[in-house]
């Protein structure tokens, strides 16, 4: 009797089971992560500043490409040495300089900013408020990208 008892339970929990999965069918789970590259001779620069001044670590590093983390280690940004016979033409070319920034989201922009400022991190816009939402201040990695480093505020106007 205990038997039929135990295999009438389990076998109404696997019903109970297939039930669920054919009134939710499985979805296939779809994922995407962006890491910016920046091919640039200055690997070794730009290691230093990004561990040194904003508390990035390695993920993988060798002779001609290096990959960064966040401290968090929730976004990435990679260093390839221009020119590198590994690669296909299309990642030669050497960044330029212009035309790109980056921008880090922290919870406490004013820490930021007085940390960079003691570690003399030249600051190319000042910390400010803008009408829009953000509390942010700006400098340059060695490779000349400007960073805008931002907290996300309220709006202290309509828009």
């Amino acid at each position: 009797m205990k038997q039929l008892l135990l295999t009438g339970i389990f076998l109404l929990f696997t019903w109970q089971l297939l039930q669920a999965q054919q009134q939710t069918p499985l979805k296939k789970k779809t994922t995407m992560q962006l890491n910016a590259g920046i091919v640039t001779a200055k690997l070794a620069e730009s290691k230093k500043f990004y561990l040194e001044n904003l508390g990035f670590g390695v993920s993988f590093e060798n002779e001609f490409y290096l990959l960064l983390h966040t401290p968090d280690r929730t976004a990435e940004i990679s260093f390839l040495c221009p020119d590198h016979p590994s690669q296909q033409p299309l990642f030669h070319r050497a960044f330029s300089g212009h035309g790109m920034y980056l921008t880090i989201e922290v919870s406490d922009v004013v820490m930021w900013y007085k940390k960079l400022q003691q570690q003399q991190v030249p600051i190319h816009i000042p910390l400010r408020s803008e009408p829009w939402g953000d509390q942010h201040f700006a400098i340059k990695d060695p490779n000349g990208i400007a960073i805008d480093i931002v907290q996300y505020t309220r709006p202290t106007t309509a828009q």
